[in-house]
């Protein structure tokens, strides 16, 4: 045997034994049974539908799912008899923890009433598709009211509150009609406002007619406006409560010093002379001073 024939000998031996070598331990690494790591967790509620908002819970609305220990959340239940009979304050979505945040007090009940924030009113008021901006105005968008009142002298419009949440539009309030923008067709929006506001839209709902006026949500700005009447809109005339303009005052002009110069007196004129004068009166003699 040459050397050639042994060389290619031994690297035949070799490529096999590392062939069989391989498959060996490819085959004992697969027989190994996959070990799981536990991670320590305890259980927290959640959501098992979607559920709007005053929605009483009842037990098939909600369910035990492990939750790791490492990272707790905070107001959750371990219970389900925790979160049992209790209103919802806002809307959940399927599989969302359930905290006690989002839920009101047990002995509050459920319905819209408890999802009124503290110091906060609810009032409705009643729309078209005109008003209610062709059905866009649905819960959470941002409003602003605007009071058309019409007077014997004139018809004024103003913005009378602004940046006002939508509570629920029309009788339902179906939140997941939100989800796709889709307009909600209404006679009645429900608005959540101070009890100032609440006077100012009652009053302009009994005494004119109330418009919305969608908004952007991240435009909170207030939008103060002097109104609008008929007569400015129309003829360009002043508002009647409008106090008239005063006149412009002529410029100051300088003042020039005046030189006035004394006339010197007159002379004083001449007394007349003095004479004298006899005269007889009825056989009497007199002497009288006369000036001529």
């Amino acid at each position: 045997m040459d050397r050639g024939t042994r060389t290619f000998v031994v690297v035949a031996a070799a490529v096999t034994t590392a062939t069989v070598a391989s498959a060996s331990m490819y085959r004992a690494v697969r027989r190994i049974p996959v070990r799981e790591v536990e991670v320590a967790h305890t259980y927290v509620v959640l959501a098992a539908r979607p559920m709007p908002i005053g929605t009483r819970l009842t037990g098939d609305d909600l369910k035990l799912v492990g939750w790791p220990s490492k990272t707790p959340l905070a107001g959750a239940f371990r219970r389900i008899d925790d979160a049992v009979d209790r209103g919802l304050v806002t809307p959940v979505a399927e599989n969302e923890p359930i905290t006690d945040a989002k839920l009101a007090p047990r002995e509050a009940g459920a319905g819209l009433s408890p999802a009124i924030p503290t110091g906060m009113r609810a009032i409705s008021v009643k729309v078209n598709e005109v008003i209610g901006v062709a059905g866009f105005v649905v819960p959470g968008t941002r409003v602003d009211v605007v009071a058309t009142v019409r007077r014997q002298e004139d018809t004024r419009a103003r913005i009378i509150v602004s940046n006002i949440q939508v509570f629920t539009a029309g009788t339902r309030y179906e939140q997941e009609k939100v989800k796709d923008a889709r307009p909600i067709p209404s006679t009645v929006v429900t608005l959540i406002v101070t009890p100032g506001q609440a006077e100012k839209i009652a009053l302009a709902s009994a005494e004119g007619q109330v418009t919305l006026m969608l908004r952007n949500p991240l435009d909170v700005a207030e939008t103060p406006t002097a109104g609008a009447s008929l007569g400015r809109l129309v003829d360009d005339q002043p508002p009647h409560d409008a106090a008239p303009a005063a006149p412009p005052r002529p410029a100051a002009r300088a003042m020039t010093p005046r030189v006035v110069v004394a006339e010197a007196p007159k002379p004083a004129a001449a007394a007349p002379p003095v004479y004298k004068v006899e005269a007889i009166r009825g056989g009497k003699r007199t002497e009288e001073f006369v000036r001529w």
